[in-house]
């Protein structure tokens, strides 16, 4: 067959065509340069809600940018998204300068830090509770636009997220809610009642999820405050937002009361982990502290048997923040024990501080107690690099101690003595700044109500505190599932507050007042 006679077929005019089209696509191209806009490929928080412990996001582009032009134009800040027209539009986050920004745009602020084309960025202080984002950018360039004599401004972008409500939980003291758990979320103005009523709560702790609650609990017919057993409820609550919460008020029996009286309990921050101080029915010298699993898993009934940790018998107790350690009372000191090795030998000793009351988040820090021989209570801040500052010394107590992870801040609830013949004791709360050591008390409480807790807000934006009334008439015989304090005083009713918080260096010359709660209950705590 001669070349005249090769037929074209159909098939290979088509591809013939497309290969003439790439080409001259390719040839304009490269005549025209990259004009490609560059676009933020990952925003880590898209549609996601955070808690505290979320401290960074990032945004990933699709090219090298111009930092300046990023940093210069990026804005995070709150939205209202019933009125989206009253959002700050103009708010731009001033990271080098924060204190540049306008009082009326209250930007979420942070420190921005680059590693490629991936940028992070860290908050100052926790995003408040309660709140949706927005996260925008636009005018911002890629890094080789003004070299190349043009102004290549990327695709604008718009994320969101939000954090978690602001909820609570507390013990009811009513007659609808008498011993029950009570979860109360702020936000939307919800309550719901987790426990049943024939069990009557003493103490809990969130999960660091805020899914699920540990707690102890006696039965409603017993008034023996040492018959509690260990449990488990859901608050019907997710953090993630591709998961499905479980509904509320799943309970689940973690550790039961038929050999050993279970007294004191703490529960690991990272959610695995429960240390017990538990006492022998028959034999109440056999006195220690227990482990076991947090995870209730029934396919393994290894995971929730206790194992005792081998140590001499102690007081009060703390597991520190790395979760592998417990802090306890040991004679005239604390011993910081292991919970993964051997416990006979303490990691650390510290003779001159009989208690613990808090440690900060990253453990580098704790806020101990010294009694002294004249039954005065010395605070201090003892340090991991061997520092022990001496931050206040009371004639009272020193009841409880809260870390502010938005500033240097600790927040106590103290008393002092106003009655040595009848030892009257006043709480009140202060704050202290670490870093000056200024005391500013915030409260001062009615005498003789020692029973006071309190409970820091996740954010730092808060404090819950109760005041709880004694029944007064204690002669005619209780009912069992009577409510009774840590000091076995009867509880007639109880009222819960809220005081408002500011960072301590801008509330220095604005009096803050706390607002009495809607609810009827005691214990008070914050949901993480």
């Amino acid at each position: 067959m001669t070349k005249s006679h090769i037929l074209i077929q159909p098939l290979d005019r088509i591809a013939i065509a497309l290969i003439l089209l790439l080409s001259l696509l390719i040839g304009l191209v490269i005549w025209q340069g990259d004009a490609v806009k560059p676009i933020v490929r990952t925003f880590t928080w898209q549609n996601q809600q955070i808690g505290a412990e979320d401290t960074a996001f990032s945004l990933t582009f699709s090219r090298p940018m111009d930092t300046n032009s990023v940093e210069k134009n990026l804005k995070v800040y709150p939205v209202d998204t019933k009125n989206p027209e009253d959002n700050s539009k103009n708010c731009s986050v001033a990271t080098k300068n924060p204190e540049d920004n306008s009082k009326n745009c209250p930007v979420l602020v942070g420190k921005i830090s680059w590693a490629g084309r991936r940028l992070v960025y860290t908050l100052v202080t926790p995003a408040p509770y309660g709140t949706n984002y927005q996260v925008s950018l636009q005018g911002a360039r890629d890094k080789f636009s003004e070299a190349e004599g043009k102004n290549r401004e990327m695709e604008p972008f718009t994320g969101n997220f939000s954090t978690r409500n602001r909820a609570l939980l507390y013990i009811g003291v009513n007659p609808e809610e008498q011993g029950k758990l009570v979860l109360y979320n702020l936000t939307q103005e919800q309550k719901k009642l987790l426990t049943p009523k024939d069990l009557i709560v003493m103490d809990f702790e969130p999960f660091p999820d805020g899914d699920k609650i540990l707690f102890s609990a006696r039965s409603s017919k017993s008034s023996d405050l040492l018959s509690s057993q260990l449990y488990t409820v859901t608050t019907g609550i997710s953090s993630k937002t591709d998961e499905q919460p479980q509904p509320p008020g799943k309970i689940d029996l973690i550790l039961d009361n038929k050999d050993y009286q279970n007294l004191k309990f703490d529960l690991s921050p990272n959610g695995e982990t429960i240390v017990v101080q538990r006492g022998k029915r028959d034999n109440p010298g056999d006195f220690g502290l227990w482990h076991l699993s947090a995870k209730n898993d029934n396919n393994s009934g290894e995971k929730n048997i206790p194992k005792r940790i081998e140590s001499q018998p102690g007081g009060d107790f703390l597991i520190t923040p790395d979760s592998k350690a417990v802090a306890v009372a040991q004679g005239q000191g604390t011993a910081i024990l292991s919970l993964l090795g051997d416990a006979s030998k303490p990691l650390d000793f510290l003779p001159q501080f009989g208690l613990v009351q808090a440690f900060s988040k990253d453990g580098s820090q704790a806020a101990m107690v010294k009694f002294n021989t004249d039954y005065t209570r010395d605070l201090f801040l003892v340090t991991n690099q061997g520092v022990q500052k001496q931050l206040l010394k009371t004639t009272g107590s020193i009841l409880g101690c809260n870390f502010d992870t938005a500033s240097p801040t600790l927040y106590c609830l103290t008393t002092q003595l106003v009655s040595k013949e009848q030892y009257i004791e006043q709480p009140y709360l202060v704050a202290i700044n670490l870093k000056t050591e200024q005391q500013k008390p915030l409260l001062m409480l009615p005498p003789a109500q020692r029973n006071v807790q309190m409970s820091l807000a996740p954010d730092g934006l808060g404090i819950l505190f109760d005041q709880v009334v004694p029944l007064q008439n204690t002669t005619t015989p209780l009912p069992a599932n009577s409510l009774k304090t840590d000091d076995g005083e009867p509880i007639a009713t109880s009222s819960l507050w809220l005081m408002p918080l500011l960072p301590i260096t801008e509330a220095e010359n604005i009096e803050i007042k706390p607002e009495q709660l809607p609810l009827i209950g005691f214990h008070p705590h914050w949901l993480p």
